[in-house]
């Protein structure tokens, strides 16, 4: 079984982000923070969140990247049960129950993202269209021996849900330029 871990290259999600997650916090993909904004009215680090953030479980803080991990049976249940708290504490969750239900569905599509080997990095590029949240996400490759150490060491991005082409992580935070 693999799951989604928050990982921080550098400081950066310190500034970009309201609350930047802890490094090493179970993730997920995080959308339903949203359901109840326009995210393309959301301005700073709200709209950078929104765009480009994984919801680290944990600190309800968010981390541009999360790296594929394996875990155990035990970890998913501690995350759902972990998610399922938050979501009542934090969200408004009528119970327990329904909380739980909401946490496996959320745990289920980020295992959904872990197609991929042990230590690649995901990004995310949200966007809202009429209404909609939209998520695509991305793997990143790092160069010939690279480990993570460095933020800036990769040389390609794979597409692997609603490619787009152009996804660069310096602009996650940005607003969008048009063509």
């Amino acid at each position: 079984m693999k799951l989604l871990r928050t990982i921080a290259l550098d400081p950066s999600d310190t500034f970009v982000f309201d609350v930047a997650a802890e490094p090493g916090e179970w993730a997920v993909s995080g959308a339903f923070r949203f359901w109840d904004c326009d995210g393309a009215k959301l301005e700073g680090k709200a709209r950078a969140a929104f765009r480009g953030g994984f919801l680290g479980v944990q600190s309800w803080g968010w981390s541009t990247l999360a790296q594929i991990v394996p875990a155990t049976a035990d970890d998913y249940h501690g995350l759902v049960d972990l998610l399922a708290r938050q979501l009542v504490d934090r969200f408004g969750a009528p119970d327990m129950t329904a909380a739980k239900t909401a946490a496996e569905e959320e745990v289920a599509f980020a295992q959904s993202l872990c197609s991929h080997p042990i230590s690649s990095l995901i990004a995310v590029h949200r966007t809202s269209s009429d209404g909609e949240v939209r998520e695509s996400f991305r793997r990143l490759q790092l160069r010939e021996g690279q480990g993570h150490s460095k933020a800036f060491s990769f040389i390609e991005m794979e597409d692997d849900v609603e490619p787009d082409g152009d996804l660069r992580l310096a602009d996650l935070g940005r607003e969008p330029t048009v063509r």
